[in-house]
């Protein structure tokens, strides 16, 4: 996530914005401590900044996991998107539905774009009509499509695919839900 953000944003920020990305050894360990992180922000944050917070969903329920994170921010005294009003927020905690590779998914020219040798016709598959919901795993997905066309024949190189993802994305193309969601947070934050 974080090398996809790097590029990500940077395409599609304006030149005034700055941002940092902090990542974690994994789920477990951003939900353990993003608690005493946010309360350590809450003390300093300029009222022009606003942090977001953007956890795969891999099989957990959603709304438990969206619920956690919104506890986190309330007990550090922040206001969250989605209890905010007037627009007026400083968190926005945003769940990928199911993993990053689903928001990959989610815009087949970008693949392609990325990767010239996938075939667009076998993007249009049912199966990845709803990258939020594709079955068994959107990474491995992802990984399989690239691999029958010779693209990581040794397993999926992470960092990799999410700057060549990153670096061909077009926000208003893509078509997975979660992705949409998290974008219009994006805008409403730097507008």
């Amino acid at each position: 996530m974080e090398a996809f953000l790097e590029v990500f944003l940077d395409s599609v920020l304006p030149e005034n914005c700055s941002y940092e990305t902090h990542s974690y050894q994994g789920k477990q360990d951003l939900l353990a401590k993003l608690p005493s992180r946010l309360r350590a922000y809450a003390q300093w944050l300029p009222s022009h900044w606003t942090i977001f917070v953007i956890i795969d969903r891999d099989d957990d329920s959603c709304l438990r996991l969206k619920n956690t994170l919104e506890q986190a921010a309330y007990g550090a005294g922040l206001i969250t998107r989605t209890r905010g009003s007037h627009g007026i927020w400083q968190v926005a905690n945003r769940v990928v539905v199911e993993e990053l590779e689903a928001w990959y998914i989610g815009d087949p020219e970008a693949i392609c774009m990325a990767y010239p040798r996938i075939n667009r016709s076998s993007l249009g598959q049912a199966r990845y009509r709803d990258p939020d919901a594709v079955a068994g795993g959107t990474c491995e997905s992802f990984e399989r499509l690239l691999q029958r066309r010779n693209y990581f024949k040794g397993g999926l190189r992470k960092i990799e695919a999410a700057r060549d993802m990153a670096a061909h994305m077009v926000p208003e193309r893509n078509c997975s839900h979660s992705f949409q969601v998290f974008y219009r947070a994006l805008g409403e934050a730097i507008s």
